[in-house]
């Protein structure tokens, strides 16, 4: 029997080591499985506690609850794993600006080791302080952005340091003690709800109901037929790779049929995988946890061919990676009957603000 390369093998072995219990739970969230029904006690108790807390952060919330005189956007998920809340993170601060707002923006900093204490993040800051995705959004958006546990010292940061009326939330839906104006729920197109039970038994943090308090529901690619109503289809755009050394642009189309090394440190690396398969790449795939900190080694692969990952990827493989290293910049797009329905939301919302 021929011997894989070791490269594959490599790939075979991350996959196992590190997402053996993540691939089971989600073939018992995406694809019915019937094992379900030995985790749903755990969901029962999972779902009794998280309607305490909430209750509980409500009713302290509804006694100290904070008023600020900027606009809350909440941009979030019921689910686990990725579902592309960082693209349109950065998509709603580009036309919030082209409609004359100052946007802010704050995030937890996932992934990286001082979320505790509040930074300011910078295209130049240290991701494995601050966290990936932090670094990603600052480098694209060029707005102030802060990382930190605590939304609320965020927010009162941000208003004290910079001359903002809109924060933006990445994540945080699930944050009770934030107050919010607006929030927007961000749906993976294929995975959606999964079989919409909450955990461990299903992928959702919140029960499906919760949508309905949800101003806006976004669906990042492929829409199945579900019930989500009202629900604005999200594309992901990106046809051109950059040299992680050099800055060279080329057109993903320039590898069309070339076999490539894949890597991925995301929530969900197969959309990923598709988008550069149907551009007619063939895949070597290096499936890493998300929010992985990449070393040196990660990146030595055999046999040598180039090596593509995301952008949230690069900004922690800049400093070691390979000459032929590239990396996919990505853009979301919605239809425009978005864009005007969130501004004259946000407009009601800064006047009623400004009469109290």
């Amino acid at each position: 029997m021929a011997r894989m390369p070791n490269s594959i093998n490599y790939s075979l072995k991350m996959a196992h080591n590190t997402s053996g219990l993540q691939r089971w739970l989600e073939n018992i969230w995406y694809n019915d499985s019937p094992a379900k029904y030995l985790l749903l006690p755990l969901s029962a108790l999972y779902c009794g506690v998280n309607a305490w807390q909430r209750w509980w952060q409500s009713r302290s919330q509804h006694h100290s609850q904070p008023r600020f005189p900027c606009a809350v956007i909440v941009v979030g998920n019921i689910t686990v794993g990725g579902t592309g809340k960082t693209p349109l993170t950065i998509y709603l601060t580009e036309i919030l600006q082209e409609a004359g707002y100052r946007p802010a923006i704050i995030t937890r900093g996932y992934g990286g080791k001082a979320i505790q204490q509040l930074q300011a993040v910078t295209p130049r800051s240290d991701p494995a302080e601050v966290g990936d995705e932090a670094v990603l959004i600052a480098s694209t958006t060029g707005v102030p952005v802060y990382a930190g546990a605590n939304r609320l010292e965020s927010i009162n940061t941000c208003l004290k340091n910079h001359n903002c009326n809109i924060i933006i939330s990445d994540d945080g839906m699930q944050h009770y003690k934030m107050p919010r104006d607006i929030q927007i729920a961000v749906i993976d197109g294929e995975r959606q709800l999964g079989n919409r039970l909450c955990l461990p038994a299903g992928p959702l943090r919140e029960p499906a109901r919760r949508l309905k308090q949800c101003h806006f529901i976004v669906v990042n690619g492929n829409e199945k037929k579900q019930n989500l109503p009202g629900a604005f289809k999200m594309t992901i755009q990106g046809n051109e790779l950059i040299n992680l050394k050099t800055a060279e642009k080329r057109k993903l189309d320039d590898f069309q049929g070339k076999t490539v090394h894949v890597v991925s440190g995301i929530g969900n690396p197969q959309r990923f995988y598709n988008s550069l398969q149907r551009k007619g790449l063939k895949l070597i795939k290096h499936s890493f946890p998300d929010h992985y900190q990449f070393k040196p080694d990660d990146l030595q692969f055999k046999p040598k061919a180039a090596i593509i990952m995301t952008q949230k990827d690069a900004v922690k493989c800049h400093p070691f990676a390979p000459e032929n290293s590239w990396y996919l910049p990505i853009k979301a797009r919605l239809d425009n009957d978005f864009a005007t329905q969130l501004i004259k939301l946000l407009g009601a919302c800064l006047r009623t603000k400004l009469k109290k």
